[in-house]
């Protein structure tokens, strides 16, 4: 009993247990590292072996910032096997940054490789600006080539409508090579599209026959070209070949007979609005006539009545109507019957 006595007040005694405390901790630490070597000991161990140059320490602060550990190791050490100096923390920085590690370190592989001038801040900021930086390095290397106009818009030709009013469809396509420099800012392959379809349509409209166009297909593709229309683009135009010429609709005469239908659709309205006219001033001497006709009793009677006409001077102008009357009805042709 006295020894069980000892053995608590020994174990409640201050200095014992912050000895204790002390253990736990060391004893957690120690734990706790133990299986961050064994998370991260495979990576550091792959950098080391590849000369990556990537600390442990390093590994678990990029673990604590939550960043793919995996990813900036292998992207360090691909970029180590191929002769760039990148650092971690440069890699890491635009991981964080929401960039694509691995797509930027391909990029500058693909760059140096091809004698490219490619500088990792240019990367980064081409990657963060949405550009795939990696398809532009392709392109700069391997050239694209470009449907103009594009098919997936629906349009199959650009159409255009030389002096003489015959409609010419052609087809071109477009050689371009990415330039990196005017990659940040600079406008996409829909510009490109855009101003060789404007340059195909000022070119045959300048053509005073549509036969010249037939004939040298070429002059299109020189006189685009030398119009610099890959100006503020992040392409640069190596060539615009023609592949097909083709005849359309005569515009012209269309256009011709649209405006005779339309002269011939005016005049006709002229002519009703002048005949309506005619009618409306015929009606109108009618209602005068009636209306004067209305006033000879009046002016006979006003006669009689102040003496200046007889009743044989009436009856005088009568048969001069009646013998008038009787003339026109003889004069008139008779119509024969149906």
């Amino acid at each position: 009993m006295w020894e069980l006595t000892n053995m608590v007040m020994a174990a409640a005694d201050p200095k014992n247990i912050v000895i204790s405390a002390v253990v736990v901790i060391l004893v957690i630490v120690l734990l706790v590292f133990f299986l961050l070597f064994l998370k991260f000991f495979r990576l550091w161990l792959q950098a080391w072996m590849s000369k990556a140059d990537v600390k442990f320490s390093e590994l678990i602060g990029m673990w604590l910032r939550k960043v793919d550990t995996r990813v900036i190791v292998l992207s360090k050490i691909t970029a180590v096997q191929a002769g760039l100096s990148l650092t971690t923390r440069d890699l890491e920085s635009h991981y964080l940054a929401g960039g694509r590690v691995q797509n930027v370190v391909r990029a500058l592989i693909a760059a140096n490789r091809a004698n490219i001038d490619l500088t990792l801040k240019t990367a980064t900021a081409i990657d963060l600006a949405g550009r795939d930086i990696l398809e532009a390095v392709q392109t700069s290397v391997n050239p694209r080539v470009i449907d103009c106009p594009d098919p997936k818009k629906g349009r199959d030709t650009v159409d255009a409508v030389a002096q003489d009013g015959i409609q010419v469809k052609a087809k071109a396509r477009v050689t371009v090579r990415a330039n990196i420099e005017r990659l940040i800012g600079g406008a996409t392959e829909e510009t490109i599209i855009a101003r060789v379809g404007e340059g195909i349509v000022t070119t045959i409209g300048s053509a005073i026959s549509y036969k010249s166009v037939l004939e040298n297909p070429d002059e299109i593709s020189k006189s685009v070209l030398a119009k610099g229309l890959d100006a503020g683009t992040a392409f640069e135009i190596l060539s615009i070949d023609i592949a097909d010429v083709d005849v359309g609709e005569n515009v012209g005469a269309q256009l011709q007979a649209a405006q005779a239908e339309a002269d011939m659709r005016r005049a006709k309205a002229e002519a009703e609005k002048r005949r309506a006219m005619a009618v409306a001033r015929e009606q109108e001497m009618r209602a005068l006539v009636v209306e004067n006709e209305s006033k000879v009793p009046l002016a006979m009677a006003e006669a009689f009545k102040k003496g200046n006409l007889g009743i044989m001077d009436y009856y005088r102008m009568k048969n001069i109507s009646a013998d008038t009357s009787m003339r026109e009805s003889i004069a008139k042709p008779k119509r024969k019957k149906e």
